[in-house]
């Protein structure tokens, strides 16, 4: 696995945040923004310049987006000592998703398409395919490629799709995950939504008022059981599903239809009933449709919901990166026996009276439910466990 984000730059960093209840949702320090002084965000607090060098990175036209998702997925490789000749195969896979991609490269963007003469150097970054095309090439990997955005359950699709490629006998190995950099795009588009805070998010919380937006990247190296014998396991994907509820283009069902499906699909495929879930990693957005509908779909699956909380809490919402990260968060307590709290939270929404876990606990965890909902009813639930 690797990751980075607003609370840390490796795996381990973000481990030891999490045990600390850390909370890296702040002010906004890495590009000018007319929201910087008014709205926070979970923000990784390394500049471009410094992930270049770290990185090895000097091409003229690599985005923070491209910067982001190659920190995270050297550390994943590393991890997996997956070597240059494994990477080369053909049956190595690299699933990637993303949002915003080149599109941080807002101004740039705007200019390029708004002037008469001949592209500037950034012209092939703004495809939302550029930080895949440039991972491929810079680990020279020859197997199945794509890119997917399904807006906020992005990476949590790319790493259900490269379990499927495996399943399928398409790759023998997947390298998943999922990447979004802060961008005026970005920002400006939620904001326009009228669904940012001014505040710290507030998931589950009654008078919670929006959501902060962050950064950040994860990766994982899926295999099958029987190829990885020798090799250090984390957990076994077990579950995992996707639905639509085709409701709205930015919101969910009142009834919760699209969790609902996601999460009772993923228990199906998991051979799992809902009494078995230890812990659920929830969406838990901070905006008053989506904590209302989760709870209202967890209450409808679940006859009493296990313990569940949310990340975002911790990091801002991600977008396109958010199912990996909060995959990586979920194993992570899978593999130390523990549970991440809900940070800022107070009051139960009226009428679901659902609460969250509130302090960091140590307890064995058995099977994590790791819940991504994007724009447009895209919904996604997996399921980690023990191995």
């Amino acid at each position: 696995m690797g990751v980075i984000s607003a609370i840390g730059n490796s795996v381990a960093e973000n481990h030891v945040s999490l045990t600390q209840q850390k909370c890296g949702i702040g002010k906004l320090e890495q590009f000018p923004s007319k929201y910087a002084a008014t709205l926070p965000f979970g923000e990784v607090k390394i500049s471009n310049e410094l992930l270049k060098e770290k990185l090895r990175a000097y091409d003229a036209d690599v985005t923070r987006t491209t910067l982001l998702a190659l920190h995270a997925c050297k550390e994943a490789i590393d991890d997996a000592h997956l070597d240059p000749e494994i990477l080369s195969l053909y049956d190595t896979a690299l699933i990637g998703a993303t949002t915003v991609g080149g599109m941080c490269l807002t101004d740039e963007l705007y200019h390029d398409a708004n002037k008469d003469e001949g592209g500037s150097e950034y012209l092939l970054s703004y495809d939302c395919a550029s930080v895949n095309i440039y991972l491929q090439k810079y680990f020279s990997i020859n197997g199945v490629i794509n890119t997917i955005n399904t807006a906020c359950s992005s990476s949590a699709n790319s790493i259900m799709y490269g379990a499927r490629l495996i399943k399928q006998g398409l790759a023998k190995r997947a390298i998943v995950g999922g990447v979004d950099s802060l961008a005026k795009f970005t920002i400006n588009g939620f904001n326009a939504l009228h669904i940012l805070s001014d505040e710290i998010c507030t998931p589950f919380d009654q008078n919670r008022k929006g959501l902060n937006l962050g950064e950040g990247a994860a990766f994982l190296v899926l295999e099958k059981e029987e190829d990885c014998a020798t090799k250090k396991i984390y957990a076994e994907l077990t579950g995992y599903c996707n639905s639509n509820d085709a409701f709205h283009p930015s919101s969910l069902s009142d009834n919760g239809d699209g969790p609902y499906l996601a999460m009772k699909g993923a228990l199906d495929i998991a051979k799992l009933s809902p009494s078995d879930i230890s812990f659920i990693n929830a969406h838990g957005t901070g905006t008053e449709n989506n904590d209302l509908t989760e709870s209202q779909a967890m209450i409808r699956l679940f006859d009493t919901p296990p313990a569940f909380a949310s990340t975002k809490s911790n990091i801002g919402h991600t977008l396109g990166a958010a199912g990996a990260i909060e995959a990586v968060y979920s194993i992570l307590g899978i593999a130390n026996g523990e549970v991440y709290p809900n940070l800022h939270f107070k009051e139960p929404i009226e009428g679901k009276n659902l609460v969250p876990v509130l302090s960091y606990t140590k307890t064995a965890i058995q099977h994590v439910m790791s819940n991504s909902f994007g724009f447009g009813g895209n919904c996604s639930s997996l399921i980690f466990s023990k191995s």
